[in-house]
């Protein structure tokens, strides 16, 4: 039997990781269904309403590049509480905010908190759970994913009550509140399961599996951003109303969270990532061509099947990269690396589909440029089998102990 104490202090840091990372989506996917009354409002165009999207992303690519060297002087606790501290300051700010330039601004900073916390979490959900690591990663995206589709859903209904969209963006206070709470709560419960973060695990930038997992992360995400920035817009062109797009939304965050935890689980047993990638992908695909010719049809199916594949590519994709080192601190670092450069792409997307939208006048090449990059993905998955892990890490710029 496991000792009382150890699943108390399991538990606990279960509970701290839900609370903290529900709060790492809400400042993206609150923009959309509210993004017909912040134009209104502010008079912003769609590539500078892309900004909201593509420039949080940015800063999550930016800032796990620096891991190496920030984890010298902030400690893992001092991280999380910087980064919820940012969130909730922009928040804040978004309560009173009434220019397109301060939204923006807001953006960003939201983007830094979001992106310290993004960070640490996976290396730490690996040494806090490393016998689960499958399961725990599921659980760990599925929060992700919840927190999303939980701020697109209410943040037009909390909007309309208050009468302002500023209220539908702000209210995602409260949560970064109750993460802050339990975090003091727990944190010294942190640092003792933690044990020494050391530097995070060094350096990757001269490692070729490093960047083909960085890239592939990158672009088989890259559908995420793209749909939270104009899925509710999309919806809104075709006839739709603010509200049902903001829902539609939310039907897709419900199918990440069943993508993000049921296909991990029902593959557990398995070493191999690849046939759970290959199935999710295939689901992407399908739902994203569902768009491309007939959206009217049913566009729930549609959704449904771009979030199932959207929430089981991301939380696979995460433990594929974790798993392709034995040490938690390097598997850390490498998961920190890999997020870093695939969040910059990933943030790259919605900017671009925006773009296309803007000289097409409608979302069919968007949908249709995802959905190549979708099948580009699908070849590349098979160059990840488990046992060519220790030979694709070998050439890392600091030693580490390879899955052989």
């Amino acid at each position: 039997m496991i000792p009382a104490d150890s699943r108390w202090r399991g538990a606990a840091l279960m509970a701290l990781v839900i609370a903290v990372t529900v709060n790492l989506r809400p400042i993206l996917t609150s923009i959309g269904p509210l993004l017909e009354d912040i134009r209104a409002g502010t008079g912003i165009g769609y590539q500078q309403a892309a900004l909201l999207t593509a420039l949080p992303v940015l800063c999550m690519g930016l800032v796990p590049l620096l891991q190496p060297w920030l984890r010298r002087w902030l400690s893992e606790q001092g991280g999380l509480l910087l980064g919820l501290g940012a969130i909730g300051l922009a928040c804040l700010w978004r309560l009173l905010l009434g220019s397109g330039t301060a939204l923006i601004a807001s953006a960003v900073l939201a983007g830094l908190g979001v992106a310290f916390v993004q960070a640490l979490m996976p290396g730490l959900v690996n040494r806090w759970f490393s016998r689960r690591l499958a399961l725990a990663m599921g659980v760990y995206s599925a929060a992700l994913m919840s927190g999303g589709g939980v701020a697109a859903v209410l943040g037009p209904r909390v909007a309309e009550h208050f009468g302002h969209w500023q209220a539908g963006l702000g209210v995602w206070l409260l949560p970064v509140l109750f993460a802050l709470l339990l975090l003091g709560l727990v944190g010294p419960k942190l640092e003792a399961a933690a044990g020494r973060g050391g530097s995070g695990g060094g350096h990757f930038f001269g490692n070729r599996r490093a960047w083909l997992l960085a890239v592939y992360f990158g672009l088989i995400n890259g559908g995420y951003t793209s749909m939270v920035a104009w899925l509710p817009a999309y919806y809104q062109q075709v006839g739709g109303s603010a509200r049902a797009g903001g829902e539609l939304v939310g039907v897709m965050t419900i199918f990440q969270v069943v993508g993000a935890l049921g296909l991990p689980l029902l593959l557990r047993g398995m070493a191999d990532r690849r046939p759970g990638l290959w199935l999710a992908l295939t689901s992407q695909l399908i739902g994203f061509a569902g768009l491309l010719l007939d959206p009217a049809l049913s566009p729930g199916l549609w959704v449904g099947l771009i979030g199932f594949g959207l929430g089981a590519c991301f939380s696979l994709s995460l433990t594929l990269t974790l798993e392709h080192l034995k040490d938690p601190r390097h598997a850390g670092g490498l998961a920190a690396f890999v997020q870093g450069i695939g969040f910059i792409i990933t943030g790259l997307v919605p900017y671009l589909t925006g773009w296309l939208r803007d000289i097409s006048g409608d979302f069919q090449a968007s949908w249709t440029l995802l959905m190549v990059t979708v099948v580009l993905m699908l070849l590349v998955t098979g160059r990840f089998a488990p046992k060519g892990y220790g030979t694709a890490m070998a050439d890392r710029a600091e030693p580490a102990r390879a899955v052989s």
